[in-house]
């Protein structure tokens, strides 16, 4: 297990990811990008984000973990099409020692739309028992690097939505705030 703190990451705020083309066996019999395939470029583009905190490809090899998704929510905002090229950025939103809390969208690379956003949670897993496990020094430095840069963005407001019929309840008020004050 080769560990060992390399030079500090290089990080844009947010990440954007290589561009990417909606392939002809995508689409389905709607004439649009099936759902599925939205979650395949949300994960090609977190491979790369990933990797720049020292999470590619080689690290199963060198350091015998990898990452799982534990959670997902995606929110479809607008179709895509046969050969559309998009983009994908990432912004982290938090982390520990064990886990990596994500905020994606696709954008359309020309004209920079929302086709969809996602928001992830990823464990750290030792391959040999597939058990969550911390991540090592040096990652959770690069990860304390992304964060710190990230964090700078504002937050986004798909953020922690929940999937329901109802209209979300508003705020509650404090006694204070509802009580009469005229006399």
């Amino acid at each position: 297990m080769s560990e060992g703190a390399g030079p500090p990451v290089f990080v844009f705020a947010p990440f954007v990811s290589s561009t990417m083309r909606v392939e002809p066996g995508w689409i389905d019999y709607n004439g649009h990008m099936n759902m599925a395939y939205y979650l395949v470029l949300f994960d090609r583009a977190i491979d790369e984000a990933l990797a720049v905190a020292g999470l590619g490809p080689d690290y199963l090899d060198s350091r015998g973990c990898s990452y799982f998704t534990a959670e997902i929510h995606t929110l479809y905002r607008r179709e895509l099409s046969l050969d559309d090229e998009v983009r994908v950025t990432m912004q982290l939103i938090d982390h520990d020692e064990k886990r990596i809390h994500a905020y994606l969208e696709i954008r359309q690379h020309h004209e920079g739309w929302v086709a969809a956003s996602c928001e992830k949670l990823f464990l750290h897993v030792g391959m040999t028992d597939r058990r969550v496990c911390p991540f090592p020094p040096d990652i959770l430095a690069n990860l304390g690097a992304i964060k710190t840069a990230h964090g700078r963005l504002p937050r986004p407001e798909a953020l922690g939505r929940n999937v329901s019929l109802r209209a979300p309840r508003p705020r509650d008020r404090s006694p204070a705030e509802t009580s009469s004050t005229h006399h």
